[in-house]
């Protein structure tokens, strides 16, 4: 039976209250807890009851050797835990939204999401804009990888409201989110619709010309300098430069065009 999945960072998920807990040598802040409130604007239905808070996050994670190198690299790691249970008839998950371009680099920075425990489904449409431009949902399980290219607006979702959900990210360390533009369309171009067997189903957003979702499963990326089975940590360990490209995008350039996750 295989085990749980190492991610090569010593930083574990706390249920009650959600939260993490750093190991010896891991650095960390206070994990900031999501209140449903502030995701309603998002959800298929805001009136929705659900868990509270919906899922807890901390940003600036690592080990304390490399402290120095994140920040001269401008590059962040965060942990963010999900709580089991439905918000509505969706699954729990984060609003849309799309990340504010850098000043340092010009460009709004793509990220780079490593599954820990749980399933979970990253959803990601070209635009925030009544043409969404091309959708695609990709599923991801423990120690499975899921890029999303700059400037799209994504939602990272939990695949079944049965178990929690964890996972890290590499994002870039001026990290912003802009939440208006998903907002003002009530979400974004689909919501996953939990049935009775708490499988997932892909209703519209009526707000937005959008194309079919392609749904698919994570894939590796070797063209990104990614390693299959190498936890993402530890590919900034052994090689810091192998994942510069989340906070200098331009290094990569080529490569987002018509990029496919």
């Amino acid at each position: 039976m295989k085990g749980p999945f190492d991610p090569g960072l010593d930083v574990r998920p706390l249920r009650a209250p959600l939260g993490f807990e750093y190991g010896t040598g891991v650095f960390g802040p206070p994990p900031e807890r999501r209140a449903l409130d502030a995701i309603r604007r998002s959800l298929r239905d805001p009136s929705c009851d659900g868990p509270d808070p919906a899922y807890a996050i901390a940003m600036d994670v690592g080990r304390v050797e490399h402290r120095s190198e994140l920040l001269g690299r401008l590059l962040l790691f965060g942990v963010v835990t999900y709580a089991a249970g439905r918000l509505g008839d969706e699954p729990v998950r984060s609003q849309g939204h799309v990340h504010r371009v850098a000043a340092h680099s010009g460009w709004s920075p793509p990220e780079l999401y490593e599954i820990w425990e749980g399933r979970a489904i990253v959803y990601m449409q070209e635009r925030a804009a009544d043409d969404a431009g091309r959708c695609f949902a990709v599923e991801a399980g423990p120690g499975e990888t899921v890029v999303v290219p700059p400037g799209w607006a994504h939602a990272t979702i939990s695949a079944s409201g049965l178990e929690p959900m964890t996972f890290g990210a590499w994002c870039d360390r001026e990290y912003g989110f802009e939440y208006d533009a998903v907002r003002a369309r009530g979400g974004l171009a689909f919501f996953p619709v939990l049935d009775s067997g708490w499988g997932i189903r892909w209703a519209r957003n009526a707000r937005y010309d959008a194309p079919e979702l392609e749904v698919r499963r994570a894939r590796t990326y070797p063209e990104l300098g990614l390693v299959r089975g190498e936890p993402i940590y530890r590919t900034f360990a052994r090689n810091p430069d192998a994942v510069q490209w989340v906070s200098d995008p331009a290094r990569v350039a080529p490569i987002w065009n018509g990029f496919e996750p």
